[in-house]
């Protein structure tokens, strides 16, 4: 289980969970998880958005095997979206790709993750801590300018080859309003250009 921030940096890692258990099993029992619960993470404040006078919080954004919280955003169920839904989807997608190039990134740059770590729990720990804040260290060379360019950005779909995924619904009260707000944002005042191209 991880967490990266806007440049695939790693900021939280929790290891040492039988692969077989599921995301949202892992997440019940993270530590992360349960200093949300408390309010003790040290969450940023909520912020004005830009371009706009709404006022939200800083969300974790996850999939559909995460519980839709105030703080953890996830897709709309796939079935019977309405427009707005599909882009608050779609950008929901769009983010989750720091998580998944972080990932990528750690398993092209360590061979180790390139198959089953045939080694005892606690040092498989430590080789995949080790791993993340080596990764976290790497990444602090200049991104080239190439991948960034707003061309890319707007066709990183066909770019990535991205598929639309399957959800189901997990929430709270709390998460449902915040993700509505999130939605008319994204719809609204936070639109950008390309969006309907992709939803």
């Amino acid at each position: 289980m991880a967490v990266s921030n806007a440049d695939s940096n790693f900021i939280y890692v929790d290891v040492g969970t039988n692969g077989r258990v599921l995301d949202g099993g892992v997440w019940n029992n993270c530590s992360l998880n349960q200093h949300i619960e408390a309010g003790s993470v040290g969450m940023p404040d909520d912020e004005v958005l830009p371009n706009s006078s709404k006022i939200l919080p800083y969300v974790i954004v996850a999939d559909d095997a995460f519980p839709l919280k105030r703080h953890i955003m996830k897709p709309f169920s796939h079935q019977n979206q309405n427009l707005e839904q599909r882009v608050f989807s779609y950008r929901l997608s769009r983010a989750r790709r720091t998580v998944e190039n972080a990932f990528g990134i750690l398993a092209k740059r360590f061979e180790v993750f390139h198959k089953a770590i045939n080694l005892e729990p606690k040092k498989v720990e430590k080789i995949v801590l080790a791993c993340t804040a080596l990764h976290n260290y790497l990444r602090k060379a200049p991104i080239t300018p190439t991948l960034c360019s707003d061309a890319n950005i707007e066709n990183a779909d066909e770019i990535l080859g991205m598929l639309p995924l399957e959800y189901e619904e997990h929430t709270t009260i709390n998460g449902t309003i915040v993700r509505n707000l999130y939605m008319k944002y994204f719809n609204e005042e936070g639109t950008v250009i390309w969006q309907n191209r992709h939803t």
